[in-house]
């Protein structure tokens, strides 16, 4: 497939989308304080930036609401507390687990809603409810997107089956998500290919979703966009889960389109995300977070290693090793 733009043109099918608070939010249990959740919604509008995740739509009856903060379950009220009725060119997103949202009821019809994209996050083998809960957000109004979520592990004959089940859902866009940090920019060309292929087939677009276990978020992102994926993920100061994702300051410093301005974000970091690191928070490359990103694992384990503040590095790798 052909490189689509170069580093001096504009692509118009481009869109950022910013996860910190839904990633973000696996660092700290989504406890972010209204001044922080307030500033970044504004620094995403100065930023230009398309979307804002603010977090998940889980479900009151799975998660008990005093281990976590509201942005765990993104309630309209809380939602419109920040943007009111969202008078600005950002769109503001949620995301629903496959299992973990009841989606029937709590996501409500779009005219009744701030929200404008569900994003539906789901492995490969629980493909035939993400395609219901897809349907039911498309029905009620919403942008949706599928997020194949542990795609390093997925056997080709059941991601091309899952892809065509996609291409022919009402789903409006499809996510390469690289959960485990474990794909190089060489397979994220492949993988995107793969995608673009059904995308164009059935007129959806691709969005990207990287995770920095090798240090290859931010170089993973901008490989599947010259291969003509259009929306891309990304995070204040690459805040996520574990090692974190692409970092916003770095997609937009190389976007070229004048839409987007990086200094708000940087003025944002500056005030907001410095704090929330000396806090104590702690996210970012490491190296258990290397270890299960090339050994294709989760890193449910790494995270473990990080917050004992293991550094018997050799021991670690061997004890991974042992769960191939």
């Amino acid at each position: 497939m052909a490189q689509k733009g170069n580093l001096m043109t504009v692509r118009q099918d481009v869109r950022v989308v910013d996860a910190t608070l839904r990633d973000g939010g696996l660092v700290n249990d989504f406890f972010f304080t209204d001044e922080f959740v307030n500033a970044l919604y504004r620094a995403n509008v100065q930023a230009g930036v398309d979307y804002m995740e603010f977090g998940y739509k889980a479900s009151k009856d799975i998660f008990d609401v005093e281990k976590f903060g509201k942005w765990k379950f993104c309630d309209e009220e809380h939602i419109r507390a920040v943007v009111g009725d969202n008078n600005s060119e950002t769109k503001i997103a949620v995301m629903a687990d496959v299992g973990r949202c009841d989606y029937h009821n709590d996501i409500i019809p779009k005219d009744e809603s701030v929200i404008d994209l569900v994003r539906v996050a789901t492995y490969i083998h629980q493909m035939p409810t993400a395609i219901r809960m897809i349907e039911d957000a498309k029905k009620k109004g919403y942008e949706v997107t599928c997020n194949i979520m542990a795609l390093s592990k997925a056997r080709e004959s059941d991601l091309a089956q899952a892809l065509d089940m996609l291409g022919n859902s009402c789903v409006d866009g499809i996510y390469l998500v690289d959960s485990y940090g474990n794909l190089y920019p060489e397979q994220i060309r492949a993988f995107s290919e793969q995608y673009l292929e059904v995308g164009e087939k059935y007129g959806k677009f691709v969005g990207i979703h990287a995770h920095n276990n090798q240090q290859l978020a931010f170089a993973n992102t901008i490989e599947a966009l010259v291969n003509g994926v259009s929306y891309l993920d990304a995070t204040m100061n690459g805040m996520g889960r574990g090692c974190g994702n692409c970092s916003m300051e770095l997609l937009l410093s190389f976007l070229k389109n004048p839409q987007y301005n990086v200094y708000p974000v940087f003025r944002f970091l500056e005030k907001h995300m410095v704090p929330l690191m000396q806090s104590g928070l702690k996210w970012g490359y490491d190296i258990p977070y290397l270890m299960t990103g090339k050994l294709n694992q989760h890193p449910s384990t790494a995270i473990a290693a990080s917050k004992q503040g293991r550094t018997d590095y050799a021991q670690l790798y061997t004890e991974l090793m042992d769960n191939i």
